[in-house]
């Protein structure tokens, strides 16, 4: 039945880009129609969001992959994080708020690796075509949109306070525009950024690991008093590794193993996987109800657990510990725990990420999920000049609380709160699915995946389908467009309930791409709770 007020579904026969800006999936898609393949076309489109939407993701951000390679039939995860800088100053710290913004808490760039990595081995195009969009887009420039004047306008005021990072962030991004207060329409200009990817385009990767870019990048640094070194910055690698997966619903899903924890993702999925949610009323009472049991449990054995080895994470998603989990969520017992990181009590309240995530599917059959983020909106707040270049503050990502168990040590690899998932049935990639949200990735991916494979709704409906986010305690954040009759029995249940508005981020920014096994047609999902946008090939 047409539901007129909707986004259209979108549909190719030849390929598909999801992301969260319309010119960032218009550039892979049209990489993908000139012939390259989804490998290309993720390098071209994470280059364009560093430009479109810089406070997001960008060269000097950190991030994770999950690939259908199809040529090897097989799912691979591409790690592009970087450690925990030698010189970390751990021994200072004792809570994340001292580290927000500023030099300490920029992590060694992983992303402009990550890109490469894809291109060097599966891709078939060179970088001086795949970043020529981004060049264009820097130096021409682009109008604001929604999205980007709210995050360049809401940030501007703490930034103004930071009297030795503002002056280059300003420069960079307001009088880009011509100064003054961002507005839609307004046209952002990033000259110094479209001279960097044209270099990195014509030089390559080196620029930046170990090049005159890694050396302008460390020196600003040094003067702000950070502790990221060139040793940091030529340690950096990527890694090609096995993902992990669990089967639900027919269907294997595939996540990057620890450090990072998508596993949790994983381990929510193995506990509904014992209740026949199909047969509950969609975004009634128990079918939301047990999806939020579910997920706060399987955020404490995350939390519990670090970074587990694999015999440890086998015994965590083994059918005799998740069984003992569903019980616990069939008992009715209120669930009090925390959802972000190892706190102490009273616990501490959620603090949102800048994070940007992106699908692709070819018609050669490969497909890519791509999670990366600058950390905080704006990461670190430095921008090094003369170059457009953000820093990120993934450090502030790092538990650095004294008595964790997972408090972090200088050399030790990060862990990212991250899912980019590549979903599989019969071998064959089926789904790409992966959003933004800090903590609340590892919720918000169950609960749409459930909308998808439990209630049937096609990829787009299954984003849009309303959400919550969990945070410590019982604190539970509800898009109002579920009835206020379930509102009111969960907060009976013992969720510390909030009803929000119908659609807020703080439930992600999601983007998928699913593959008809039967047809080979593709289809995007997009979220209307931030820009993204599906572009067909």
């Amino acid at each position: 039945m047409l539901q007129h007020g909707k986004r259209p579904t979108i549909t190719s026969r030849h390929g598909m880009v999801a992301a969260a800006h319309p010119l960032a999936a218009a550039t892979g898609a049209r990489i993908l129609a000139n012939g390259g393949n989804a490998f290309d076309a993720a390098a071209a489109t994470a280059a364009a969001l560093n430009v479109v939407e810089p406070y997001m993701s960008g060269l000097a951000g950190q991030g994770m992959a999950t690939c259908y390679v199809a040529a090897e039939r097989r799912v691979r995860s591409l790690n592009f994080m970087t450690r925990i800088p030698r010189k970390f100053p751990l021994d200072r710290l004792n809570a994340r708020a001292q580290i927000l913004r500023g030099p300490i808490p920029v992590g060694a760039p992983g992303n402009l690796a990550g890109w490469c990595e894809m291109v060097g081995t599966y891709g078939t195009k060179k970088l001086p075509e795949l970043f020529a969009p981004a060049v264009a887009i820097a130096r021409d420039g682009f109008a604001l949109i929604e999205f980007n004047v709210e995050e360049i306008g809401g940030v501007a005021p703490e930034l103004r306070g930071q009297s030795k990072l503002y002056p280059e962030w300003s420069r960079t991004y307001l009088e880009g525009i011509g100064g003054g207060k961002p507005a839609l329409g307004a046209v952002l200009k990033q000259p110094d950024l479209a001279r960097t990817f044209e270099a990195l385009a014509a030089e390559g990767p080196g620029l930046l690991y170990g090049g005159a870019l890694g050396k302008k990048l460390i020196e600003r640094l040094g003067e702000l008093g950070g502790c990221l070194t060139m040793d940091d910055l030529m340690d950096a690698r990527t890694e090609w590794i096995d993902p992990v997966s669990v089967t639900y619903r027919g269907r294997t899903v595939h996540v990057p193993p620890p450090p990072c924890e998508g596993f949790q993702y994983l381990l929510t999925l193995r506990i509904l996987e014992g209740f026949d949610l199909a047969a509950m009323p969609r975004n009634g009472i128990e079918h939301v109800d047990t999806v939020l049991r579910a997920i706060r449990i399987a955020a404490g054995v995350r939390i519990a657990n670090g970074a587990p080895s694999p015999q440890k994470l086998a015994e965590l998603l083994s059918e005799g510990h998740v069984e003992s989990l569903r019980a616990r969520v069939r008992d009715g017992k209120p669930i009090d725990g925390a959802t972000e990181q190892w706190t102490p009590p009273p616990g501490n309240t959620a603090t949102e990420g800048h994070t940007t995530s992106f699908s692709i599917a070819d018609r050669h059959g490969n497909m890519v999920c791509v999670t990366q983020s600058l950390g905080a909106v704006f990461g670190s707040g430095v921008v090094v000049p003369g170059t457009g270049v953000c820093l990120n503050n993934f450090l502030y990502w790092a538990d650095v609380t004294p008595g964790s168990p997972n408090r972090v040590k200088p050399g030790d690899a990060m862990p990212i709160c991250v899912a980019p998932s590549i979903v599989t049935q019969d071998d064959r990639p089926v789904l790409a699915l992966g959003t933004p949200g800090s903590y609340g990735i590892l919720q918000t991916q169950p609960q749409a995946f459930v909308q998808y494979a439990d209630y049937g709704l096609p990829l787009q409906q299954a984003i849009e389908a309303p959400r919550a986010r969990l945070t410590d305690g019982r604190a539970v954040l509800l898009e109002s467009r579920v009835e206020a009759d379930v509102h009111a029995e969960l907060r009976k249940r013992g969720h510390d309930l909030t009803s929000g508005p119908d659609w807020t981020m703080k439930v992600g920014g999601m983007q998928g791409v699913a593959v008809d096994p039967t047809t080979g047609t593709f289809t995007g999902g997009c979220d209307p709770r931030r820009d993204g946008y599906c572009v067909p090939a």
